[in-house]
């Protein structure tokens, strides 16, 4: 069934009363999703750990659960999401174990090799430029990070047919890993990890 475009624009950028229940439609539906990308990613104790896209910010909750002596970091273009994050998060931030903020992923306000894991789930779809987007996340990641993409692929003809086009743009995995090369070699290799979705 195509999804109209009002609720595609919303996935995009979440807002008002209809982007709040659809964050907690999207928590439902995408938690196992999230639950193996936290798995792929190898989180240690210790770790700094960057959520780009963090939404309703349950999975940065889980991730801190791991990071225990680290710090979580979420960011988000979406006012909305990031209060809904912010209120589900509160003791962890206060704490100083989360952190929560609404920011461009092309233009992240973290410094030069700030994080040992990055995971992106769900999000690559509504970028204008992807190159731009993995720069600035190449930019802030550690020597010999981790990163976990996911995404569903675009050779998933029949449900990439189910969203409009001028919302969502879908890549194959081949892509993806193509948009990561070319970076210099100023850092150790980064472990890149490109999870094909079977699901939403």
């Amino acid at each position: 069934m195509r999804r109209p475009e009002f609720i595609a624009r919303q996935a995009s950028h979440p807002r008002g009363l209809v982007g709040r229940v659809l964050a907690r439609i999207m928590a439902s539906e995408t938690a196992l999703v999230n639950e193996h990308a936290l798995e792929l990613l190898h989180i240690r104790p210790t770790d700094h750990v960057l959520e780009v896209g963090c939404g309703h910010g349950r999975t940065i909750a889980r991730a801190a659960c791991v990071a225990r002596q680290g710090v979580v970091v979420g960011i988000d273009v979406s006012a909305d999401m990031v209060r809904m994050a912010m209120r589900w998060n509160h003791r962890l931030i206060q704490d100083g174990r989360v952190v929560v903020q609404q920011a461009d992923s092309a233009q992240i306000p973290h410094g030069d090799e700030s994080f040992d894991r990055v995971y992106i789930v769900h999000t690559l779809y509504f970028w204008g430029d992807p190159r731009a987007h993995l720069r600035e996340m190449y930019r802030v990641m550690k020597d010999g990070a981790r990163v976990v993409l996911g995404f569903r692929s675009r050779e998933d003809h029949q449900v990439v047919a189910n969203f409009p086009s001028t919302i969502y743009q879908f890549y194959t995995g081949d892509e993806v890993s193509g948009f990561l090369t070319g970076h210099g070699t100023a850092k150790e290799p980064f472990s890149l990890v490109v999870m094909l979705l079977m699901f939403f």
